[in-house]
């Protein structure tokens, strides 16, 4: 098995780029599974993206990788680009984020509240690979992994690059990217700016929805000894937001930039204020040539700050993580083992302009244990999380929960380049603090019970050196699926839970490479979302369909190569139409409209430079966010364009 990953490293650094002289396609090296496989040998249906695959798409952030590139979809956050709603495995855009982990390096990016992960606080610039662990990874992510976990992985690496563009809508960005590496010490430096003007009218006096953004991220590791490894990190992120409101449905199809109204006054805007600050340290020993053990900790302050000035209204919350994580892996050529402790630590202070002053935490302790067996063409996997969660409020609220994840999984090597592989996997996601209380004066609103899933998934990969073929079937059976109830009177509006749901759905990739000058590149996803059994506030929504969850997902991808300097790419992101994100009832009058977007880009890269070009929504296409009727949010409805230029050395 080791010999088989080595061989995995060396041909994926061999494909640096479309412009190499050879192209051909291998099994990539999966890292941030609880034990380090390869797509071919995996048990769970994984996507992989390598460093050069994120560099070809030329995206302004992690997001539109996401949901041009990926099975992920991801809209803007009521119009924040930064912090983005996704989705996938058919969870709906309101909840879905809160039902996948996302870790950069390790560290847990999800929040304690119900704002989404800070995706743009990762320069694309600085990621070496993206890993989506499909409706699996509960062993080691925890609470939350539902549908599954996005691993970042960022680059170590001698590369030193700067890069800059200009847009369209004053759109103006910067990064940059050091790194140092050698047989003792690995330090990098990466940051980026960004900052619009908006397109948006939020006012009558022509103002716009302008937003900003500065990240800066550093990482050394330092080899003490050949057996001990020193870690040390920081992240800062700062972004500026204007979110303008929901318009109607025809005001959306006249002019989806105008201010537009809501209840039939002018549509306020919003200005947040999100600041994030990261330190983290660990370290690795290695025992033997077979035992090792790794630790990491990691401690985050967040300051949120959001103003609505036609109303005075404003309120500030305080963000305090602290995340520890340690564990022993065992490995040799048939067995490989992983057992650790894994606890997260989140205080949330918040107060706003209605006299409403809260102060929670919440607090999970785990023990995970994870294998994997080698036997021949057989590898088989087994593994179990116990976790407690803690929830307490300063009024004296508190509740506990004792929650049980497992994974088991088999893979079955065909022949060199095909195999299949079954898995199964217990997730489960507790509530967020915020879930459980009124910011308007009411207090506690009650408690909100776990969600629990049983995943099942049935898949096939076939990896050859012009096709990479992976298909997969999956089935989900949910208990207490969290979701907010939106009452038409809003007096009865509370968060709760869908008493029984299920999903079900296949998922298509295929990387074709036609010949050396073309390559396609699909993502197919087909999803039902079903709400079984739920009555709320006399309401039956049993036999529905989930709202927000759209049956039909495709990405397409075209790579043309006219010699090894140039690369042209043409891009078609499809979701089909699905029911407003408040239509439990399946009966409003409008629809969440299908989404269409078609991107093309350009690259002449020689010697150390690069120069790039890109028009997102090439065809001006008008694509919104349905909450309800006549309240939908604008996104991607406006062709968009950058040229720019990259340096390397």
């Amino acid at each position: 098995m080791k010999k088989t990953l080595q061989l995995s490293l060396i041909s994926a650094a061999l494909i640096s780029s479309l412009s190499a002289a050879e192209l051909t396609l291998i099994p990539i090296e999966i890292t941030s599974t609880a034990i380090s496989t390869d797509e071919l040998r995996a048990t769970d249906a994984v996507e992989v993206y390598t460093q050069e695959d994120i560099e070809k798409a030329h995206v302004q952030n992690i997001y539109e990788f996401l949901t041009t590139q990926t099975s992920i979809f991801a809209t803007s956050a009521y119009g924040n680009p930064y912090s983005q709603k996704i989705d996938m495995r058919g969870y709906g855009v309101a909840d879905g984020y809160q039902n996948i982990v996302v870790s950069v390096n390790g560290r847990r990016m999800n929040n304690a509240d119900m704002v989404s992960q800070l995706l743009a606080s990762i320069s694309p610039s600085s990621i070496k690979k993206i890993e989506i662990i499909k409706s699996s990874g509960v062993v080691i992510a925890g609470d939350g992994a539902n549908a599954g976990v996005i691993n970042i992985i960022t680059k170590e690496s001698n590369d030193k690059e700067i890069s800059f563009y200009m847009g369209n809508y004053n759109l103006v960005n910067g990064s940059f990217y050091l790194g140092h590496t050698d047989d003792k010490l690995s330090i990098n430096a990466s940051g980026e700016l960004q900052r619009s003007e908006g397109i948006r009218d939020i006012d009558t006096d022509g103002d716009k929805d302008a937003n900003s953004m500065a990240t800066f991220s550093f990482n050394a590791a330092y080899r003490a000894t050949q057996d001990l490894e020193l870690r040390l990190g920081a992240m800062l992120t700062r972004t500026d937001v204007i979110y303008a409101s929901t318009m109607s449905e025809q005001e959306y199809k006249e002019n989806p930039t105008q201010q537009g109204t809501s209840y039939g006054f002018a549509s306020n805007y919003a200005n947040q204020k999100f600041d994030s600050n990261v330190l983290s340290a660990g370290f690795t020993y290695k025992i033997n040539n077979e035992l090792s053990l790794q630790t990491d900790i990691s401690k985050e302050k967040k300051k949120s700050l959001y103003d609505i000035p036609a109303y005075g209204s404003n309120s500030r919350t305080d963000y305090d993580y602290t995340q520890f994580k340690t564990y022993l892996d065992y490995s040799n050529e048939s067995l490989a083992l992983k057992l650790g402790v894994d606890t997260f630590y989140a205080g949330l202070d918040y107060i706003n302009s209605y006299n409403v002053d809260l102060a929670m935490n919440k607090e999970n302790e785990a023990l995970f244990i994870m294998s994997e067996f080698y036997l021949n063409d057989f590898t088989l996997k087994a593994g179990y999380r116990y976790e407690n969660m803690n929830f307490n409020e300063s009024g004296g609220e508190h509740e506990s929960e004792n929650l049980h994840g497992v994974e088991l999984g088999a893979n079955y090597l065909l022949n060199k380049t095909s195999s299949t592989f079954l898995n199964y996997s217990h997730g489960y996601q507790t509530a967020s603090l915020d879930r459980m209380f009124s910011y308007f004066g009411t207090g506690y609103m009650g408690y909100v019970k776990p969600s629990q899933s049983d995943n099942y998934t049935l898949g096939y990969s076939n990896i050859q050196a012009s096709n990479k073929l992976k298909v997969s079937l999956f089935y989900l059976s949910l208990k207490d699926e969290i979701y907010y109830y939106a009452d038409p009177s809003f007096i009865n509006s509370k968060n709760t839970n869908i008493d029984k749901s299920h999903k079900y759905g296949l998922d298509i990739y295929d990387n074709i490479l036609i010949n050396q000058e073309l390559n396609l590149v699909l993502n197919y996803n087909y999803v039902q979302a079903i709400m079984d059994e739920e009555i709320e506030n006399g309401e039956d929504y049993s036999g529905n369909k989930l709202p927000g969850v759209s049956n039909h997902n495709l990405k397409a991808t075209l790579n043309y190569l006219p010699n090894k300097f140039s690369t042209l790419s043409l891009v078609q992101v499809y979701r089909s139409d699905a029911y407003a994100a408040e239509d439990f009832h399946n009966n409003f009058s409008q629809k969440q409209d299908a989404v269409y977007s078609t991107d093309i880009s350009a690259t002449l890269a020689k010697d150390n430079w690069e120069v790039f070009a890109k028009i997102n929504n090439i065809f001006n296409q008008s694509n919104g966010l349905w909450i309800r009727n006549d309240a939908i949010y604008p996104m991607n409805y406006a062709t968009t364009g950058f040229v720019g230029f990259k340096l390397k050395y």
